[in-house]
């Protein structure tokens, strides 16, 4: 199993780091990649025919402003692509662009979009999707909900 992790602008890194961490949680492989999907997009349809023969099995694209990339991304692979709408310093609407332009995608051009800088959905979603076909994966994900959901009830009940 391996994700590719693609950002438009090295300011975005700081937000994909919880993707990062969920998919070394799960041990998972990845790859990372900053590309401009205006500014190098020869580069960008090089690395998407690249990643397809390397064995990639889905795509987590992060990208702010505009928010081109994921939807770029979408239009040149059949590989699942998720969306992670980012607001960093740059971004006057708070992300709301960023949200809208992944979540109003055409017909025939599908990104999954997660919440604004939530990385971290975005990869579990990746291990959601990855562990329909991997068992090992599959009980590890049970494994963490069970963990997470002790945790929680362990909070409520100092709170009884």
């Amino acid at each position: 199993m391996k994700v590719a992790i693609f950002i438009g602008s090295a300011s975005d890194k700081q937000v994909m780091k919880e993707a990062t961490e969920i998919l070394k949680k799960f041990n998972i492989n990845y790859i990372s990649y900053i590309i401009s999907a205006h500014r190098l997009p020869d580069i960008l349809s090089n690395t998407i025919k690249k990643i397809e023969n390397e064995g990639i099995d889905l795509i987590i694209a992060g990208a702010g402003l505009s928010a081109h990339l994921p939807g770029i991304i979408s239009s040149k692979t059949i590989l699942p692509v998720i969306g992670v709408p980012i607001c960093n310093n740059n971004g006057l609407l708070g992300g709301i662009d960023a949200l809208f332009s992944m979540v109003q995608m055409p017909k025939d051009v599908p990104i999954a979009t997660v919440g604004i800088n939530n990385s971290y959905n975005a990869a579990l979603l990746a291990v959601h999707i990855l562990s329909i076909k991997n068992k090992d994966l599959k009980k590890s994900l049970l494994e963490f909900r069970i963990k997470k959901r002790k945790k929680l009830i362990n909070e409520i009940e100092q709170y009884l």
